[in-house]
């Protein structure tokens, strides 16, 4: 996985801070072995990526999906809200355009203005 690399190092903080929203270097850490939540944010970001790291990131999820399920802190807690993963919708038959049906909404229409001249009625 040659687009998967580590940037970061992530260590715990002796004591919390507040996340400062304003700073644009601040990395937000997800866990998408603990957090069902995390692990379909990292979906929709593999949605979204370029080809290459979409398939690193293709490969991990698998890994993921196909490994232990590991719950904690958060990721506990959002298992309960954690929606199923919608289906795709199934694909539609192909349909072929049907001729008759202009023809018929054609001679309706005619057939409607000449029922209005016989009652005396002029539509528009």
């Amino acid at each position: 996985m040659p687009e998967l690399t580590r940037r970061y190092i992530v260590m715990a903080m002796a004591t919390e801070a507040p996340f400062d929203v304003h700073d644009p270097e601040a990395p937000f850490v997800l866990k998408p072995w603990k957090d069902p939540a995390a692990l379909r944010a990292l979906e929709a970001y593999r949605d979204q990526c370029y080809p290459e790291l979409a398939t690193d990131l293709t490969g991990w999820i698998q890994v993921i999906r196909n490994g232990a399920r590991i719950r904690g802190g958060v990721g506990t807690r959002n298992d309960s809200y954690a929606a199923p993963r919608p289906k795709a919708p199934a694909a539609a038959p192909a349909r072929k355009p049907v001729k008759a049906a202009k023809k018929v909404k054609a001679v309706k229409k005619k057939g409607v203005k000449k029922a209005a001249k016989k009652r005396g009625k002029r539509r528009g």
